[in-house]
């Protein structure tokens, strides 16, 4: 049987993004890193890792592979995160009325925050 151990994000600075992805979500590394590569895990609880890994290739512009983030306050969360270094993506894929957003971390790694809120 296998299961997903870690979801690994390429990136081209490993602290850095280890201190945004930390300030998003409050993941915090399961070990020391190093400047090539980090395990972040949740502070408390359950949930899935990442890991951060340096890189140096070009990030997609349409990614196959991508986080979701859940939110019950999507827009609070969106400019939260903005605050810490996210940009917004002009996406040209938005279905009519679309239940979330598309954001990249300052290493232009794309991620969508998604409306948890009841509708």
């Amino acid at each position: 049987m296998l299961t997903i151990g870690t979801i690994v994000l390429g990136v081209n600075d490993v602290a850095a993004a280890t201190d945004f992805w930390h300030a998003a979500i409050g993941y915090v590394p399961r070990e020391p890193g190093d400047d090539t590569w980090v395990t972040l895990v949740p502070a408390a609880g359950p949930g899935a890792a990442l890991s951060l890994q340096l890189s140096e290739t070009q990030v997609q512009e349409y990614p196959r592979i991508h986080l979701d983030l859940y939110a019950d306050d999507q827009s609070a969360e969106v400019d939260r995160l903005v605050s810490l270094g996210a940009r917004w993506v002009d996406w040209d894929s938005y279905p009519e009325d679309p239940d979330f957003v598309v954001l990249e971390d300052p290493d232009r790694n794309r991620f969508c925050v998604i409306d948890k809120s009841p509708r």
